[in-house]
């Protein structure tokens, strides 16, 4: 619909967009949590402050065709907490894909709430409720992109960049912008996915190096459109991508890994087990492929045994639960500039309707 704006992949943003949402959902977190920050943790009486009530009298249409925790409740509780009312609508709910087109979904839809956040199988479902709602769509997950999981990453290595930069000062104040990452080496460990898809059309605009390790079978690379976009936007000049868990961690200052078995999947496990021998990440693996000795990781979740072993997951080094935490607040971010101002590239595209 032409003037709607939607977000499908970070790729459709520039890096200061990026960073723009990212501070974005630091302020809402700031201001929402207000024991978080430093300049009022001495106040006694210090209370909640709300966020931008900009989805007042809105409904947000949640269109969920897969299983959902974090993006789910992110969503939900994200919702309220900026006025609105959030609408679950699973696949058994709903006549998408069973009575009815997404074309004509989208229409109905969009002529009764103020956004869709959906979830889905193929990206050619989300590109079709898109092309066809008057309202904003966006991507919560599909097969080829994750946009709001890299922006929950993004806000957790900033307020984690203590960790990989001893002269930074602590957290950024909530009418600050975030301190600057210094460049970090990050490796990915795992199938070409959705998470995956998003950190390569990313990281490397933002100054950050990739390094990729995924088996050499067809499966497991990069699809063409993908990879498309990467070189559209230059960032391939950045990413190392190989076979060797070992050597993609080298040097690494992060470490991620993903479901190696997505839903839908299922029948493919015992192959993509056997082909994914030896990329559990481990201590060992990052010590022999000579990771960063303060080496942090991160997972999207749900995360299984073969993927990550417990001394990893449940350690220090982990960063996975602090990083689903922060699925709340950039999936509130982007549902207040999206859903609520219709400003998600800072850019106002529409006027008067959502003030």
């Amino acid at each position: 619909m032409p003037g709607v704006p939607h977000l499908m992949t970070l790729a459709d943003l520039t890096g200061p967009q990026i960073s723009r949402l990212v501070n974005h959902a630091h302020y809402l977190k700031q201001v929402s949590l207000p024991w978080l920050a430093p300049q009022r943790q001495a106040k006694k009486n210090a209370r909640l402050r709300m966020p931008s009530q900009s989805l007042f009298n809105k409904s947000i249409a949640l269109i969920f065709s897969k299983r959902s925790t974090r993006t789910r409740v992110s969503a939900e509780t994200s919702a309220v907490l900026l006025g609105g009312r959030a609408l679950f609508l699973g696949g058994e709910d709903i006549q998408l894909g069973v009575n009815e087109s997404p074309r004509d979904t989208a229409r109905v839809i969009g002529g009764m709430c103020q956004g869709i956040f959906a979830r889905v199988g193929e990206h050619e479902e989300i590109e079709e409720l898109a092309k066809y709602s008057p309202v904003p769509v966006l991507n919560a997950l599909s097969s080829l992109w994750h946009p709001t999981q890299i922006l929950a990453d993004l806000l957790t290595l900033h307020e984690h960049r203590h960790l990989f930069d001893p002269s930074s000062t602590g957290p950024s104040a909530p009418n600050k912008p975030l301190a600057p990452l210094r460049p970090l080496t990050i490796a990915y460990v795992g199938d070409s996915a959705n998470v995956l898809h998003d950190m390569l059309v990313t990281y490397p605009r933002l100054g950050h190096k990739l390094r990729v390790a995924s088996p050499p079978h067809p499966m497991y690379q990069c699809p063409t459109p993908v990879w498309d976009r990467v070189t559209q936007l230059g960032c391939d000049k950045d990413i190392w991508w190989g076979s060797d868990p070992r050597e993609a961690v080298h040097g690494a200052d992060v470490v991620v890994t993903d479901t190696w078995i997505s839903m839908g999947q299922e029948a493919e496990k015992a192959q993509r087990l056997k082909d994914f021998a030896g990329y559990q990440v481990t201590e060992a693996l990052c010590r022999e492929g000579g990771a960063n000795p303060d080496w942090k990781f991160l997972h999207c979740l749900p995360r299984k045994q073969h993927e990550v072993d417990e001394e990893v997951f449940y350690g220090p080094r982990s960063l996975a639960f602090p990083e689903a935490d922060n699925r709340k607040w950039t999936i509130m971010a982007a549902f207040d500039l999206l859903f609520g101002k219709w400003d998600i590239t800072g850019e106002k595209t529409v006027t008067g309707k959502d003030e």
